[in-house]
C-alpha cells in the first residue's frame, strides 16, 4: 500500500497543510469576532460570504486553471490567501472581515480543486479507493488538529493569524517541488438541478438541509461555545467533539444504510441531528462543560453524517446520470444552503439569545424528516441491483467533496471512469 501511494505523497501533504491552516482559520474567525464585540448577526454574515466565495471558486475556478495551469493556478491562489488571514489581524471591520471571508472561500475552492484533479489524474481504479480512504483521514485528522492550534496563542493576538498565514505558504513546497506530471484541463461538468430534484427530492433537499443547519455550525459554534463559558481550550474542545462525532459515525451509520432503504436512515439521521441540537440547548442553559461537549458529540454524530448518506442515497437513483455531474450538483445545492443558514440562524440570536443556532437547526431537520417520510410513503425504495455501497465523504464545509475521487466514479455511469471535472 505504501508503494501505491507514494506518488501521492506531496500532493496529500500539501492537502494535509491547507485543512490545517483553513480548520484553525474557521475557528479562529468566529471566535476573534466574539472578542471584538461584533454582533452576532454579523458574524453570520461573514460566514455566509464565505460560501459565497466558495460557491463562486468551483464555478470560477475550472476556468482558472484552464488558463495559467495547475501550478501557477496553485501559486496564485495560496498567495492570496496567504494574504488573508494577515489582513484579519491589521484590519479590525466588519465589512472588511466580510470581503476577506468571500475571497478565502474563493482561493480555497481553487486550491482543493488543483490539488484533488492532480489526484484524481495519478489515481487507477486499483488505487482509488486506498487513496480515497487516506484522503479522508488526511481531511478529519488535519480538521481537528487544526482545532487544537487554537490554544498555540491568544486568539486576542496576532499569532494565530500569522499561523494561519504560514501554513497556507507552506502548502505551496510540496506542490511547487513535486515531480508528478501536471494533468490534463479540469473539464467543466454541467448541473441540472431540476433532473437531481426529479432523481432524488430527498437526496437533493438533504444536501441544501445539510448546507442550512451545519454551516451555522462552523461559523456560529465557536461563539456559541464561547458565550456558554468555555475557554479557548474548551472551545477547540467543543468542535473537536463534534468532528470525532462525525468521524465515527459515518462507517456505521453508512453500512445500516446499505441493508435498509436509505431514505429510512436518513429520517433517522436527522431526527437524530434534531435531538443533538436539543441536547446541546439544554447543554447551553445548564452551563455544564461536560454536558457541551457530550452534546457536541451528540451533534456531530447525525448532523455531519447526514450528507455522505444523502450522496449515496441520491447516486443508488442516478444510475443512468453522470456519478460527477450529480455529487457536483449536490455540492453546489450544499454551498446554496450554506449560504442561507448563517444568516438565518443569526437573525433570531437576538429576541432569542444564542441558543436559537440550534432551535433554528432542529427546526429545519424535523421539517426534513417529515418531508422524508412523506417521500418513503408515496414512492418506492430503490432497487437493490441498483444500489451502490454507501462511501462516506469528507465534512463539505472544509474543502469541495471529491466526487471523481470517490470509488464510485470508476466507472458505470460516467462511461470512461473518473475524469478531472468540476462544475457550472
Amino acid at each position: 500500500m505504501t508503494r501505491a501511494l507514494a506518488p501521492f505523497f506531496s500532493l496529500l501533504l500539501a492537502t494535509s497543510i491547507l485543512l490545517l491552516g483553513n480548520g484553525l482559520q474557521g475557528t479562529l474567525i468566529p471566535l476573534r469576532a466574539g472578542i471584538e464585540h461584533f454582533a452576532t448577526t454579523t458574524i453570520g454574515g461573514i460566514g455566509s460570504v464565505y460560501f459565497a466565495g466558495f460557491l463562486a471558486g468551483c464555478v470560477l475556478g475550472p476556468h482558472i486553471v484552464r488558463r495559467a495551469g495547475h501550478i501557477r493556478s496553485f501559486a496564485a491562489l495560496a498567495g492570496l490567501a496567504s494574504v488573508v488571514p494577515l489582513l484579519h489581524a491589521l484590519v479590525i471591520d466588519p465589512f472588511a472581515w466580510g470581503a476577506l471571508r468571500a475571497l478565502n472561500g474563493f482561493c480555497f475552492a481553487g486550491l482543493y480543486m488543483v490539488i484533488e484533479s492532480w489526484l484524481n489524474e495519478r489515481a487507477t481504479n486499483e488505487t482509488r479507493g486506498r487513496l480515497f480512504a487516506v484522503y479522508l483521514v488526511v481531511n478529519l485528522t488535519s480538521l481537528t488538529l487544526g482545532q487544537f492550534m487554537l490554544n498555540l496563542a491568544d486568539p486576542a493576538g496576532f499569532t494565530l493569524f500569522a499561523i494561519c498565514s504560514i501554513l497556507t505558504s507552506l502548502a505551496l513546497v510540496p506542490i511547487s517541488l513535486t515531480t508528478s506530471v501536471q494533468p490534463a484541463p479540469i473539464s467543466t461538468t454541467s448541473i441540472n438541478v431540476l433532473r437531481i430534484y426529479r432523481l432524488s427530492p430527498v437526496g437533493m433537499m438533504g444536501s441544501f438541509v445539510v448546507g442550512v443547519t451545519n454551516a451555522p455550525f462552523w461559523t456560529l459554534g465557536p461563539v456559541f461555545a464561547q458565550k456558554s463559558g468555555l475557554d479557548t481550550w474548551g472551545v477547540s474542545l467543543f468542535m473537536m467533539a463534534a468532528i470525532l462525532g462525525g468521524a465515527v459515525a459515518q462507517w456505521p451509520i453508512g453500512r445500516l444504510s446499505d441493508h435498509v432503504d436509505r431514505r429510512r436512515v436518513i429520517l433517522g439521521v436527522s431526527l437524530g441531528s434534531a435531538a443533538g441540537e436539543v441536547a446541546l440547548i439544554a447543554a447551553y442553559s445548564a452551563g455544564v462543560p461536560n454536558l457541551l461537549l457530550a452534546a457536541g458529540f451528540l451533534f456531530g454524530a447525525f448532523a455531519l453524517s447526514l450528507y455522505s448518506v444523502c450522496v449515496a442515497h441520491t447516486n443508488d437513483r442516478s444510475s443512468t446520470e453522470s456519478f460527477v455531474s450529480v455529487s457536483g450538483g449536490l455540492l453546489l445545492i450544499y454551498a446554496v444552503g450554506a449560504i442561507v443558514g448563517p444568516s438565518a440562524a443569526a437573525f433570531g440570536t437576538g429576541p432569542f439569545g444564542m441558543a436559537f443556532i440550534f432551535m433554528f437547526g432542529a427546526a429545519v431537520h424535523v421539517a426534513f424528516a417529515t418531508f422524508t417520510a412523506l417521500r418513503i410513503a408515496s414512492s418506492p425504495a430503490a432497487p437493490d441491483d441498483q444500489r451502490a455501497d454507501f462511501v462516506a465523504v469528507p465534512f463539505p464545509p472544509t474543502d469541495p467533496t471529491p466526487p471523481e475521487l470517490d470509488p464510485r466514479a470508476e466507472s458505470g455511469a460516467d462511461g470512461d471512469g473518473a475524469k478531472p471535472a468540476s462544475v457550472s
